[in-house]
């Protein structure tokens, strides 16, 4: 039987394996975080003071449901790709399968708070009715069709949990590409299409995943020979399974979730000390940095199954390998980003036609953030273990210190000096204490989880 042969994870050089596995997850990312900066600037052509404004207020909610579904994915991948590791193939399905029935699961709670929370929330932060009309019309489309988002972040985890990458990053890049597109169509109402202004934001993003989902869809049906997907098996769901799913995922969807609690509170600190130019500063300095971060967690993506499925053949040697490489890679990619943001900060605030004030600002903020880089990528990739080895309660409190615990307090505490300028070292010192956390942490685990291994013969 074709499942019995042992998957690539177990077998490739583990240098070549990190590499054909990340490498297509690091383009799609990329390629996501250039959709967002492109989507925000298409509606800021069409109205730069409430489209964008109404997108920022969605921003949160959109995070959320991101959350829910890459965090619900991460659980799948780790289950999964640890039961092929043990050749245990039923209960591979069994993941697969559940994950498709959490995936329906997360699309009906966030179809209701659509309909029933959504205008609440936009009311607590708008005034000016243009912008309350924009946000509901984008957070209405894209909350009650978000069938597609999940279905194309389940079927993506799917094909990545199996080693498949390289067809995962198909289904992202023809999603982003397609939303890129008919962002441009309709917004503006180019060729056959009405101008539908910010609604045709939210419309290009819906087809633009719900085109993603049935790619990675057929892609699994056709090429995925490691798991079956039975419309009998959706059906029977199996609370063990879904209490293991979860029992990694829940972590990483509040991990994730934490984020937009965050840039809300940076915002209002931010807003006290250096107004409106210092809100937008930080908001290019998250567009700008997701050409570093998003290639990082593509890796992490990566590699979390090659940790997943030789911690579950036993393979220590390959794990300590797997861990060794993907540190200097991601180490180095971040000194990339670093000497970056110090070589030529101007031309990149200038992306954004940022005025020259909003510009200079901004040159010392990207100077003085960027110095973490290096530090958050041994970081992310430490992370990789403890979703791996569903330990991401180990991720979670990393998380919550990194961004509430210590971030938010400390920025505070900076910005008392009258100095916006201050504020922006609170990074470092967040991501100094996450580092300790990381490496304290990843020494339990290590010694715990992976030393014991024996190797297989």
């Amino acid at each position: 039987m074709e499942q019995m042969k042992e998957n690539k994870m177990g077998t490739m050089p583990v240098k070549r394996l990190i590499v054909t596995m990340s490498l297509p997850m690091m383009v799609s990312m990329l390629v996501q975080a250039l959709y967002n900066i492109v989507d925000s600037y298409f509606v800021g052509q069409f109205d730069s003071n409430y489209g964008v404004a109404a997108l920022t207020i969605a921003f949160p909610l959109q995070n959320l449901m991101i959350a829910f579904g890459s965090g619900t994915g991460v659980g799948i991948n780790a289950l999964l790709s640890r039961a092929l590791g043990e050749k245990k193939f039923e209960k591979a399905n069994a993941a697969a399968n559940n994950g498709i029935i959490l995936t329906l699961v997360n699309f009906f709670i966030f179809l209701m708070l659509g309909i029933f929370v959504a205008k609440p929330y936009i009311l607590s932060q708008a005034s000016e009715m243009q912008t309350i009309v924009y946000t509901e019309q984008y957070l209405g489309i894209v909350m009650c069709m978000s069938f597609g988002l999940f279905c194309q972040m389940t079927f993506e985890r799917l094909l990545q949990a199996t080693g498949r990458t390289n067809l995962s990053m198909v289904s992202q890049m023809s999603g982003a590409v397609i939303n890129i597109v008919l962002d441009y169509m309709l917004i503006f109402g180019h060729g056959p299409f009405p101008e539908l202004g910010v609604a045709g934001a939210a419309y290009a993003t819906v087809i633009g995943q719900s085109c993603a989902a049935l790619i990675g869809l057929t892609l699994n049906l056709k090429f995925n020979h490691d798991i079956k997907i039975s419309l009998k098996r959706i059906l029977k769901p199996q609370a063990e399974i879904i209490k293991q799913i979860y029992f990694v995922g829940i972590p990483t969807i509040a991990m994730m979730s934490v984020g937009s609690v965050m840039t809300y509170l940076m915002n209002l600190i931010l807003g006290r000390i250096g107004g409106e130019d210092a809100i937008s500063v930080f908001g290019i300095y998250f567009k700008l940095q997701s050409f570093f971060f998003m290639p990082i967690f593509g890796l992490n993506n990566g590699i979390i199954p090659v940790l997943a499925y030789n911690y579950g053949a036993r393979k220590k040697a390959r794990i300590d390998q797997a861990l060794k490489f993907a540190l200097s890679l991601a180490f180095c990619i971040m000194c990339v980003g670093t000497l970056t943001f110090w070589t030529i900060p101007e031309q990149l605030m200038r992306i954004f036609n940022a005025s020259d004030e909003v510009t200079a600002m901004g040159v010392v903020a990207l100077r003085i953030i960027s110095i973490h880089f290096p530090l958050a990528a041994i970081g992310i990739v430490l992370g990789s273990i403890y979703q791996a080895f569903s330990e991401s309660v180990y991720s979670l409190i990393i998380s919550l210190c990194r961004q509430l615990v210590v971030l938010i307090p400390v920025a505070y505490v900076l910005s008392l000096f009258g100095n916006v300028n201050n504020v922006w070292f609170s990074f470092i010192t967040a991501e100094v204490v996450a580092l300790v956390l990381s490496l304290t942490f990843f020494r339990h685990i290590y010694s715990r989880r992976v030393k014991p291994l024996a190797e297989a013969e």
